[in-house]
Order: structure tokens, then sequence, then C-alpha cells
């Protein structure tokens, strides 16, 4: 069954990763996705653990179900024949900086000037207005740091948090996905074209938004205080005795605090004065924490998952990204699935589900420019206009 997004025509003028993740995502639902590089190439094709054709593991996770066109935008012939495929495409997606845009006349008052019905959708560290729109930005500068995302994450007295690699990437790109279906909903509407964006900064905020908001009307939250003394410990951390962690949050402390004494096989501390009712849990909750902590480092991970699910205690083991190819749930649901690539035969698929289409299996990304005749003929460019072009330079 085609996806629901078959027939539209992407240009993708996106590197690294917050872009090539969105225009992944557009691919899997059934777009052409045309990837548009530099005769060097996407600078992911070549980061470590190369696994495939000499590309990286995570180009071949962003690029699957791409055609390559290597051009050389700094040559006007390349930057030609670009407007060529601009003409005849739906969405061009870019994640260049202002600045180079405009000296590339890549811009969208360029760009609509050689397609008016085109959908222009630009992505940025910091937005597209204001003193630092110029400025690059990545996932840990714009979307954790700036926004106030790693400050949030530290415990009292200690260094704010570190991310993991492009973690604010890809829910931006997500962001940016949902901009582009809502174009192409006011295209259907309008027939016109139009821009739509989305920012790092603009993202990082919104994740952080419980916290910034509250900045916003004066408010303060100070850092979080640290597992031994947690404001509540029905919301902490506990180490098992096999060295794994588990996060408790319970939120209906007063119906689930007798299940999880039960749990803990401590009945006796459901009418303990110090922790009978919700403010003296709180109050108490350095002495609870403490008598929580050592109880759950006597037994392994494997008895607890039991014993708070039987009692229905919520609750959720903090996984170790080793322990994904193991999670017989992340298979079940859809979240890993296998591929037709030789040297990375499962991967993940994009959270996105749709009962009336299903999920493409990926297939290799492509080399640099193996597709750049094919597109070039395809976008109406004759074999001698292609030719002299690859002997230009101006296409590989």
């Amino acid at each position: 069954m085609p996806g629901p997004l078959a027939g539209l025509r992407i240009l993708d003028l996106t590197t690294v990763q917050m872009g090539p993740w969105c225009t992944r995502i557009v691919a899997d639902l059934g777009a052409e996705v045309i990837k548009v590089e530099s005769p060097e190439g996407d600078s992911s094709r070549y980061a470590a653990h190369a696994r495939h054709r000499g590309m990286s593991g995570g180009f071949q996770h962003n690029a699957r179900g791409k055609r390559s066109i290597a051009l050389d935008l700094k040559k006007p012939e390349a930057r030609a024949a670009l407007d060529r495929l601009i003409a005849t495409a739906d969405v061009l997606i870019c994640n260049f900086p202002p600045p180079v845009r405009d000296k590339l006349k890549l811009a969208y008052d360029d760009v609509k000037k050689v397609n008016p019905k085109l959908i222009y959708a630009s992505l940025t560290g910091y937005g597209e207005a204001g003193p630092d729109r110029d400025r690059p930005g990545f996932d840990a500068t714009a979307y954790f740091a700036r926004s106030g995302l790693l400050d949030a994450q530290r415990y009292e007295g200690g260094p704010p948090g570190v991310p993991g690699p492009a973690q604010g990437d890809r829910a931006t790109a997500m962001a940016l996905v949902s901009s582009i279906l809502m174009a192409l909903i006011h295209r259907m509407k309008t027939g016109e074209g139009s821009w739509v964006g989305t920012s790092l900064l603009g993202n990082g905020l919104w994740s952080c938004g419980v916290i910034a908001q509250a900045a916003l009307v004066g408010a303060y939250l100070a850092p979080r205080p640290p597992p031994e003394r947690p404001r509540s410990a029905l919301g902490n951390i506990y180490r098992t005795s096999d060295d794994r962690w588990l996060q408790l949050t319970i939120v209906r402390t007063d119906k689930l605090w007798a299940p999880l004494c039960e749990a803990m096989e401590m009945p006796h501390l459901v009418d303990d004065p110090r922790f009978a009712a919700e403010a003296e849990r709180r109050s108490n909750s350095a002495a609870l924490a403490k008598i929580m902590s050592e109880t759950f480092a006597k037994k392994p991970y494997e008895h607890w998952r039991k014993a708070l699910a039987a009692k229905e205690v919520t609750f959720g083991v903090i996984s170790r990204p080793s322990d994904v190819p193991d999670d017989e749930q992340a298979v079940a649901c859809g979240a890993v699935v296998p591929t037709e690539i030789a040297d990375m035969p499962r991967t993940l698929a994009n959270p996105i589900r749709l009962s009336f289409a299903e999920q493409k299996v990926a297939k290799p990304a492509p080399a640099l420019g193996q597709h750049s005749e094919e597109i070039l003929r395809v976008a109406g460019m004759s074999a001698r206009e292609v030719a002299a072009l690859k002997e230009s330079g101006a296409i590989r």
C-alpha cells in the first residue's frame, strides 16, 4: 500500500541530524526524497562506526529511502540545475544558516519565484529573527543549553546535565514534519505555497515548558535535591542488587502507598506516623528514601518488576542503550523493525503509526551522487546538458 505522502517530491538540502531525520520520516510516509549533497557529501556519511559501504550507521539510519544527487552549488550551472529540480518539487527542506541561504540565493523569496506553489521548510538553531539568528546551533547548544533544559536536569550543587547525541535534533525534526503537513493542507485548500519553519531553541523551550513558563510569571523552581533527600520518596530513583535502577513515579500516593509497602514486604510502614499521609511522607522524605533505598538494594530488578507490577505500582526500569536489542516490547510495538540492509539488519522506526498505511521496510542509504543523472533527466534535462554539468564538475 502506498504511503500517505506518495506522489510528493521533497528536495532535502539538509545535513547532519535534524534535517535528515525530518526528511527520513516523510520518506517513510511515501514521499520521493531527493537528497542534495555537495561533491564531498554530507559530513554525517563519514562519522564514526562505519558499517556498510563506507557509511556510518547513523547515516544509514537517516538517509534510507532517499535518492542522492551531488551538486556543487558554488557553480552557477549547478545552481541553475537545482532550479530545474525546484520547479518540479512540492517541498524544499533546508537547514543552512540564513547567511548561507542568502549567499546561495536559496532563501524563500528566491525559490518561490521559481515555484510559487513550493512549500519551503527551514530549520535553524535560534530562529529566523533576532540578534542570534545567524549563529549556527546544535542541539546541545541551542535546544538543551540555551533553553534551560541542561540546568533543569541537574541535581542541587551539581553540574548541568549532559544530553545524549541528537536528542533535541529528533524532537525538532518532528515539529518540522508537523509544519510541513499543515502547509500541505493549506495548499490543498488555497493552492498557495508557503514558508514554514522551526528552531532548536523554540523546541527546547517547549520541552522545558513547565519550568520556562514558571519563569515567565516570576516563579523559580530550585534545582532538584539529590536522590537521598528527594522532594518525594515516591517520585525517585532506586538501585537494585543487580545494579539496575528503578524510577518510581507514584502520582496517586494515598491510593498506592499501601500497595507499595506490600510490594516491598514492609506492611508496618503503612501506618508509621512518619509516613501515614502525603504531608508526612514529604516532610520525612529523606528518612523514607533511606528505607526504600536499602530495601530495593537487597533484591534484583526482576524481583521488583514482578512485585511492583503485581500491586499495580507505577514504575519503570531505567534501561541502558545496550538493552534495546533484547527489548521485546520495543519490537512488539513496532519501534524496532527489520531492514533490507545487510550490515544493519534492524533499525529504529519513526514513531508515527497509521491504521491506513504500513511502515516501509528500510533499504540501504544511497551512495553519494548515485542518482544524479537520473534525477536531472527526470527534471527535463537532456543527456547533453547532464554530460556538460558532469564535465564542468557541477555534478558528481
